[in-house]
């Protein structure tokens, strides 16, 4: 019914509103766990006209249950960092084909052919562990890439500094993508001046380091590599899709993402435009899991359909999980 080519084939919004009432009937019918979640709620296809309308299952199950709509075999399953203790998300992915469609087309509407980088990624706290999806998205704009010197980069800072400088002089246009922290530590070995990267922050300091509001980070990290924007990916453990800022903190989406900001204290009512509220993303390549989630994320969406992410929820349980304690 749903393939990943017709899925990144969605160009306008009248495209996207109808394949996601047609998603949202799909995993209605095959998704157990969000069947139960949305007729507790008193929703159903048969009430549910409007994509404001769909529920949006909390981000949580992922870390209790499994979110599937389908019965095909498990091809690999994603899994969240956490720190010691805390209870992961696992994503289990019946069709790899999404994923690697949504992250490539995804990465060519905002910054071209993949082949006209080299792509460093400093991501040592993902590689330290198994079942990471931005190191499965990393590693395949690696290898697409078919350039010599990409490749990922774990505590070898130095080696890593004189591959960048070199690249960047030699008139290379090179993606850098990092976690946080690990970009932090770079420019603090040595101060760039960069004219042909690309910097992009993934987010986390991963309890390396304090936490900075979006302004501070990116002034540290433009003057630190020398460049003019800092740009930031959107995505997490429990998506297939990723949305792109190119500069101060604001993102967008490819076709067949969005996001809808939903009230703080009425998490069932979707609010306006410019005002804060927790992001609700709706990511239809996720087709085989589920395409509406409701994150622990704070943002406000634009007119345009950019949007910023604000912050987190101060507290881990967001309104609503409470309805399926089974």
């Amino acid at each position: 019914m749903f393939t990943a080519e017709n899925i990144i084939s969605i160009h306008t919004t009248k495209e996207f509103h109808k394949t996601a009432m047609k998603v949202f009937r799909f995993q209605f019918q095959h998704n157990e766990v969000y069947q139960k979640y949305c007729l507790l709620l008193k929703k159903s296809p048969e009430n549910v006209k409007h994509l404001t309308e769909i529920p949006f299952l909390p981000i949580e199950f992922f870390k209790s249950k499994d979110i599937l709509s389908s019965i095909t075999p498990i091809q690999t399953t994603f899994t969240s960092s956490g720190t010691t203790g805390t209870i992961t998300s696992k994503h289990h992915v019946t069709d790899l084909s999404f994923y690697e469609a949504s992250c490539r087309s995804g990465f060519s509407k905002f910054y071209g052919n993949i082949e006209d980088y080299a792509v460093l990624a400093l991501l040592p706290s993902y590689l330290e562990r198994e079942g990471s999806s931005l190191i499965y998205m990393a590693k395949d704009f690696i290898e697409r890439s078919n350039h010599p010197d990409s490749g990922f980069y774990l505590h070898n800072y130095n080696e890593l500094a004189e591959k960048l400088t070199e690249l960047d002089r030699n008139g290379q246009n090179v993606l850098l993508i990092g976690v946080t922290y690990a970009l932090l530590d770079l420019i603090e070995l040595q101060p760039f001046n960069l004219k042909n990267t690309i910097i992009m922050e993934t987010g986390g300091m991963k309890g390396k380091r304090k936490e900075l509001i979006r302004e501070e980070l990116h002034a540290i990290l433009t003057n630190g590599f020398g460049v003019e924007k800092i740009h930031s990916e959107y995505g997490m453990t429990e998506l297939l899709s990723q949305a792109y800022s190119l500069g101060d903190g604001i993102f967008e989406c490819p076709p067949w993402m969005d996001i809808l900001i939903r009230d703080t204290e009425d998490p069932l009512t979707i609010i306006e435009n410019g005002k804060t509220g927790g992001i609700n993303v709706i990511d239809l390549a996720n087709i085989n899991s589920c395409s509406f989630i409701a994150t622990q994320d704070l943002g406000k969406k634009h007119p345009d359909f950019s949007f910023e992410v604000l912050g987190r929820f101060d507290h881990s349980d967001i309104r609503g999980c409470n309805l399926m304690v089974y």
